[in-house]
């Protein structure tokens, strides 16, 4: 059976654009101008994957992806267009699973599809999704980082991170093999994402303890270090 895909993009154009592309790629593509109307098909179709703009009418794509959760882990992929201030931390916690900026390589939006689709079935988390050490705890099922029996807000891709590193303790992580296994072969960013993802956690978990850290193995990457 063929999987769902719903299109919620105001511009008339862009839309069938995304339509032809996803029906060339097997998906069964439902279309919707607005917001209020992407999140009555999000009820009615269940589909297997959301590409939503950001900028509707009726209801934006933040409230749309909002609503949407509440009922749905439907894996969307925010529309943004180029140059539109978007937020990519706030779109993750809201739950959206990726976003890609208009105007778009056909490759690029294929690729960031399959992606979060693979995402979605759990293929990127190990089979033991809670890790423990002296004074923290990582809960891959509830998405939480505690920290000396706090919990501390952290943005999800932060937290996957850190638990892939604490995963394998004292094993070396260059910057290329965690931005493939972590943010997946087909990520279009660079390696600062992961430098600058490490120095949010650093602050987070600086002098949290003396039998465990974060370090920077000069030349080559990172490792969770435990003692």
């Amino acid at each position: 059976m063929a999987k769902k895909a719903l299109v919620v993009e105001d511009d008339g154009n862009i839309a069938e654009l995304l339509r032809l592309y996803l029906e060339k790629d097997g998906f069964e593509v439902y279309l919707a101008a607005d917001g209020g109307v992407g999140v009555r098909l999000a009820k009615e179709v269940e589909p297997d994957l959301m590409l939503l703009d950001i900028m509707l009418p009726v209801k934006d794509g933040w409230q749309v992806c909002r609503e949407v959760r509440q009922f749905s882990q439907v894996p969307v992929i925010m529309l943004t267009a180029k140059g539109e201030t978007f937020d990519k931390v706030s779109g993750l916690e809201m739950g959206a699973d990726d976003y890609i900026v208009k105007p778009f390589e056909v490759k690029e939006l294929l690729a960031r599809v399959h992606a979060v689709l693979r995402r979605s079935k759990g293929e990127e988390i190990p089979p033991e999704k809670k890790l423990s050490f002296d004074r923290l705890v990582i809960n891959m099922d509830s998405y939480e980082l505690i920290v000396n029996d706090r919990r501390v807000d952290t943005p999800p891709k932060e937290l996957e991170l850190l638990f892939h590193l604490a995963s394998s303790p004292n094993r070396v992580y260059t910057r290329n093999q965690l931005l493939d296994e972590v943010w997946g072969f087909d990520y279009f960013g660079d390696s600062r994402t992961v430098d600058v993802h490490v120095k949010r956690l650093r602050e987070k978990l600086e002098d949290v303890s003396d039998k465990w850290s974060l370090k920077t193995v000069w030349g080559v990457g990172y490792k969770f270090e435990v003692l």
